[in-house]
């Protein structure tokens, strides 16, 4: 492992920090810099921004298996919380539906 990544409790982070490893590789390949991934997660230096990019690319074909698991896990916990509570998600869907986009 390196310096700037963990794994714990089957999560990658980066180290000495909560922040998810799948947050930084999400913005990275959405192509943000690592100057504004930095700027969107105040708990990350610049250097643990560099540190978690170079972590991914070194390890690449792992760490794109652990986002596709990871990834399966939320659409089923979505899928469980939309069976859960119906309406509430209805609701959502209304909202979204009446709210008006404003004219630039």
């Amino acid at each position: 492992m390196s310096t700037y990544v963990r794994k714990r409790d089957g999560v990658y982070r980066i180290a000495r920090t909560r922040v998810a490893l799948d947050s930084v590789i999400y913005a990275f390949l959405d192509g943000q810099s690592a100057e504004s991934i930095a700027q969107s997660f105040p708990a990350l230096t610049l250097e643990q921004v560099y540190g978690a990019i170079a972590y991914y690319l070194a390890q690449r074909d792992d760490v794109d298996a652990y986002l596709k698991v990871r990834q399966a896990e939320f659409e089923t916990q979505r899928q469980q919380a939309r069976q859960r509570d119906p309406m509430f998600y209805q609701k959502l869907a209304d909202a979204r539906a009446h709210m008006t986009v404003p004219a630039r």
